[in-house]
């Protein structure tokens, strides 16, 4: 039976690299699997969803208001489709999740959703607050902070190395802007007024 399901981490835990292994995994087998990414997410290039080690493939880019459903049943004419993998879905509208529920539920096709669950203010992207109140199956990718704890917070650094406290909830970026911590960490980060302490320190 197709499910919604929705992986979920802290910046840099390689869902990225799990969703392009699951979609090969498929294709290995000889079928079909439609990938989507955020088109504001242009960081492997437009249409590309691409890993910190190195493995990239070319992904249909969305935006807001985009019918993700429509986007499918399209494809599906052209050829069976096997599953559906979208990276970034924290950028999805509450919408579009409903969309790919529906894929689920009325095309009978399985969709994995990979994303951040919060941004830098510790609140919930509307795509993932969406995707955890009506996805079939959850499960958390972890990496680790500074401390060796596990990490599900992040912190997002100003040009200074320090964290901002306020800004846009939506800006891309990588390891230069953004720093994965443990709760007790992101609070530290968040209340400190000097620089953010990039190395481990006791605790």
């Amino acid at each position: 039976m197709a499910k919604l399901y929705f992986s979920y981490s802290a910046m840099n835990a390689g869902k990225s690299t799990l969703l392009l292994q699951a979609s090969h995994n498929y294709r290995e087998r000889g079928m079909r699997t439609l990938l989507f990414i955020a088109a504001l997410d242009e960081r492997a290039g437009k249409g590309k969803i691409g890993s910190r080690i190195g493995l990239e493939c070319d992904a249909i880019p969305f935006r807001r208001d985009d019918d993700l459903f429509a986007a499918i049943r399209k494809e599906q004419e052209h050829g069976d489709v096997a599953c559906v993998f979208v990276d970034e879905a924290q950028f999805m509208s509450e919408a579009q999740v409903w969309q790919l529920a529906r894929a689920v539920d009325d095309l009978g096709i399985p969709v994995m959703a990979y994303g951040l669950r919060t941004d830098f203010q510790g609140k919930l992207f509307p795509g993932s607050l969406a995707l955890l109140a009506i996805a079939d199956s959850l499960r958390e990718i972890r990496t680790i902070c500074k401390c060796g704890r596990k990490a599900t917070m992040v912190v997002r650094l100003g040009g200074d190395g320090k964290p901002l406290q306020d800004g846009a909830q939506i800006v891309v970026g990588g390891n230069e802007t953004y720093v994965s911590l443990c709760r007790r960490h992101w609070r530290e980060a968040m209340a400190q007024d000097g620089e953010f302490p990039m190395q481990a320190s006791p605790s």
